[in-house]
């Protein structure tokens, strides 16, 4: 790889800084801010810390990215992955962590798109269950497409390095 320069012709070594690679100029503070590593008292800390960090910079950034590509606010694509099955609103409230009337305007705003629907419930009638329509499971599984893919640190790791990175997280998640 060549060298390069800055936009103040200092050279530089080519790769992109964190900052490009999230989209954010000048908010390097931002990012050491989020960065808790430093508090690691040992390796489980550390790599807690690092994975974090990986998922905060790289991961949350593109969620709303993939949200807004496919014109879903990011409470409506939450609330239409969770909707793999049907589910009544306090189902959804307590997933999101939000109070029934928030779910309620997201519920509306899927429904007028056609990627929900309410439903009256077998069990009580009094409960209404909110189901992903055709349109919405088609959504819903280009949004899960979209959000399988990586991000770039880790599509740069060798193949070995990502069976291992996935078998540990296997390992640490065996009982969830």
């Amino acid at each position: 790889m060549g060298a390069t320069t800055s936009k103040s012709g200092k050279p530089t070594s080519g790769k992109r800084s964190l900052e490009q690679a999230v989209g954010w100029k000048g908010k390097r503070a931002v990012v050491d801010a989020l960065d808790f590593s430093e508090q690691a008292r040992g390796p489980a800390e550390e790599a807690w810390a690092l994975m974090a960090r990986l998922l905060f910079v790289h991961g949350k950034p593109r969620f709303p990215a993939i949200a807004a590509e496919l014109d879903l606010h990011p409470s409506q694509a939450i609330v239409l992955r969770l909707l793999a099955e049907p589910r009544s609103m306090g189902e959804l409230a307590e997933a999101m962590h939000c109070d029934n009337s928030n779910i309620t305007g997201i519920v509306d705003r899927l429904e007028e798109r056609g990627l929900a629907e309410r439903r009256p419930s077998e069990h009580d009638r009094r409960v209404k269950l909110i189901a992903a329509t055709g349109a919405g499971i088609e959504m819903r599984d280009e949004l899960n497409r979209r959000l399988a893919d990586p991000p770039e640190p880790i599509k740069a790791l060798a193949v070995a390095d990502q069976r291992a990175l996935r078998d540990l997280l296997r390992a640490a998640l065996e009982d969830d």
